[in-house]
């Protein structure tokens, strides 16, 4: 048991999904796993472990943003023995490109926020994905026909910013989307020596303005959820 975490010791597997809201981890288990065991509400931040394929996976709610992210992969790393760890949320596109429902994979991730300031002093930490997880996600899209994006992607600290035009200057320089969390995932993933890695699915754009519905949204995801269980 830890400070946010109520399972006992083995109660989590060692391969965990990381949606950020706790009610997405209940549909992915009730959807995905044979007999998920509902571990942890603290704080209502819901967490389950189940059978898929004959493994053992568990799904854990993060929260929204880098430091709520961090509380729980920092307990799952050193609390409970988790080595992979795959986040699976939405995201809003940056590119013409990258268009509604697409999925996209993070290679990389840059970040408006400052966690890692204080570790790199006036240096620039380049969060990754591992190359292992990484690899298995694009080759299972690949025999499946499931087309994605891959490359470096946003995790910002606000999501409603003051000038919403400043998605510009990210994109121009190749950026895909932007979301709330990777950044923090890949360098705690690095500091400790597990594996991470973050698929998203693309819920809106900020270049045509479009957005899916709740229900749309909910369909859309099976995909990701799919190749992030197939990754492990």
């Amino acid at each position: 048991m830890s400070t946010h975490i109520e399972a006992k010791k083995g109660e989590i597997a060692e391969t965990v999904l990381l949606p950020g809201d706790p009610m997405r981890a209940k549909w992915i288990a009730e959807a995905f796993l044979e007999h998920p065991k509902c571990y942890n509400d603290v704080r209502g931040m819901l967490g389950y472990t189940g059978i898929y394929n004959g493994k053992r996976v568990s799904v854990q709610g993060t929260g929204m943003g880098i430091p709520s992210a961090l509380i729980y992969c920092h307990e799952l790393i050193n609390d409970y023995g988790v080595q992979n760890l795959i986040r699976v949320g939405s995201t809003g596109s940056y590119q013409k490109e990258v268009k509604i429902r697409d999925i996209v994979i993070a290679m990389a991730a840059s970040s408006t926020s400052g966690i890692n300031n204080s570790r790199f002093i006036n240096a620039d930490y380049s969060p990754t994905a591992n190359f292992e997880l990484f690899m298995k996600a694009a080759l299972y899209a690949k025999d499946n026909n499931i087309p994605i994006k891959a490359g470096n992607v946003l995790s910002a600290d606000e999501f409603y910013e003051d000038d919403f035009e400043s998605y510009k200057t990210w994109a121009n320089f190749g950026v895909l989307c932007v979301e709330m969390e990777t950044a923090g995932l890949y360098t705690i993933a690095a500091k400790f020596n597990v594996k991470a890695l973050s698929i998203l699915t693309v819920s809106d754009s900020l270049v045509t303005k479009e957005r899916v519905s709740a229900d749309d949204r909910e369909r859309s995801f099976h995909t990701m959820i799919a190749i992030a269980l197939n990754t492990i």
